[in-house]
């Protein structure tokens, strides 16, 4: 996997939209971005991301997956809510797509969000990506988010990766390595991949000791990708706000607790040793050239 810090290729600045560069004129790119609430959502960041794109572009709903074929309402209840008229109504677990226009661009994605269905992850897939096909989707992303053993006060690490020799070369990001169990996420990269659509998934490590909802530094470090991924721009001023009240509040719950605050050092550590220039080949064979330079020049 590669991780966006370390990964912001000179170049190539136009991101996912130049994997299509013999495409006719005047001919815009879909892009299908899915997220999954449970397992593959830590402290909501993934989805709601998604939910951030969907209210900034306004996006407008296409379809639905139905619930019954897919969830067990034991596990994953169904919910009563009043409306704006304040009457009492049930919302089922559910998969909803929209469809935006981005301004400014010639780009329309499908944003594709939903809870993680309990059964029938091969039928769901393949509706999803039968989907995909018959709106034209030309690239699917997906974005989800796990607890790790990294720092709040550090920047959120950001890893991408796909299986797709195009998207890797043209986007310089590395197949995944991971094995172990995997959720909805996973099996709709393979799905989408065995379809014939370019495909990569991008994943924020979310510290565990604060991996509850709602996580906007997770949230936001998603979008900054997404915004150099998809090569748009987007208004996330006020979620950075947000984003600095939440580390300054755990900053306080931390230094309350002289082990939490131990512990929170040590990972500090470790990140920062992980990040030394010096930890990396590319550094050091950056550093060596200038070095060269220096002595010819002396």
């Amino acid at each position: 996997m590669s991780t966006f810090e370390d990964n912001q290729t000179e170049g190539r600045p136009d991101g996912i939209p130049a994997l299509f560069p013999e495409r006719d004129a005047g001919r815009r790119i879909t892009v299908m971005l899915a997220a999954f609430e449970g397992w593959n959502d830590a402290g909501e960041a993934a989805s709601d991301a998604l939910k951030f794109l969907g209210t900034q572009w306004d996006g407008e709903k296409i379809s639905t997956i139905d619930a019954d074929e897919f969830y067990d309402f034991q596990f994953t209840r169904p919910v009563i809510r009043r409306n704006s008229s304040g009457q009492r109504r049930i919302k089922w677990p559910t998969t909803r797509i929209s469809r935006a226009s981005v301004p400014g661009s010639d780009l329309d994605v499908i944003l594709v969000h939903g809870v993680e269905p309990s059964y029938k992850w091969r039928a769901y897939t393949a509706e999803l990506v039968g989907m995909a096909k018959e709106l034209e989707v030309d690239c699917l992303v997906l974005v989800g988010a796990l607890l790790a053993d990294v720092p709040h006060t550090r920047p959120i690490p950001i890893t991408v990766s796909s299986d797709d020799d195009l998207v890797r070369e043209s986007l310089n990001v590395e197949s995944s390595t991971y094995e172990g169990p995997i959720g909805i996420v996973g099996v709709l990269a393979e799905v989408g991949q065995l379809a014939d659509i370019p495909t990569l998934s991008m994943w924020a490590a979310v510290p565990h000791y604060v991996g509850q909802s709602p996580s906007p530094k997770a949230q936001l470090a998603l979008l900054n990708r997404l915004e150099e991924l998809l090569h748009v721009s987007l208004d996330t001023q006020a979620l950075a706000e947000e984003a600095e009240a939440w580390e300054r509040g755990v900053d306080e719950l931390s230094t309350e607790d002289p082990e939490v605050a131990a512990y929170v050092r040590q990972l500090e550590e470790a990140k920062d040793t992980a990040d030394l220039p010096e930890a990396s080949g590319e550094s050091i064979a950056r550093e060596f050239e200038r070095y060269l330079k220096k002595r010819r020049k002396d």
